[in-house]
């Protein structure tokens, strides 16, 4: 059975950080491109990020672009999504997905990221 269990989340203030996190299970994590999805409130789920499986190639969504960086670690199973100069519009249930793009694939039950003053 896939799991996928992310964490990190807060509160933050305009500009601030957070790192997310994810531990994977159920599958072998290091053969599989992995995702962070968000969905903000009344607003469908929106694809943030991909990240090969080795690593070694990640892609952004055009709103995060040189913001956010997503990072693996396959001897922990694990994913991570680092949040600099996190806005307002960055509010939303972040979601840990298996698979590197759209919106389709598993995910865990996710982690909420407050920016807010």
């Amino acid at each position: 059975e896939v799991q996928l269990v992310e964490s990190g989340g807060g509160l933050v203030q305009p500009g601030g950080s957070l790192q997310l996190s994810c531990v994977a299970s159920g599958f072998p994590f290091s053969a599989y491109g992995m995702s962070w999805v968000r969905q903000a409130p009344g607003k469908d789920l929106e694809w943030v990020s991909g990240i090969s499986f080795s690593g070694t190639s990640a892609d952004y969504a055009d709103s995060v672009k040189g913001r956010f960086t997503a990072s693996r670690d396959n001897a922990k199973n694990s994913l991570y999504l680092q949040l600099n100069s996190l806005k307002a519009e960055d509010t939303a249930i972040y979601y840990c997905q298996r698979g590197s793009t759209g919106v389709w694939g598993p995910r865990g039950q996710g982690t909420q990221v407050t920016v807010s003053s």
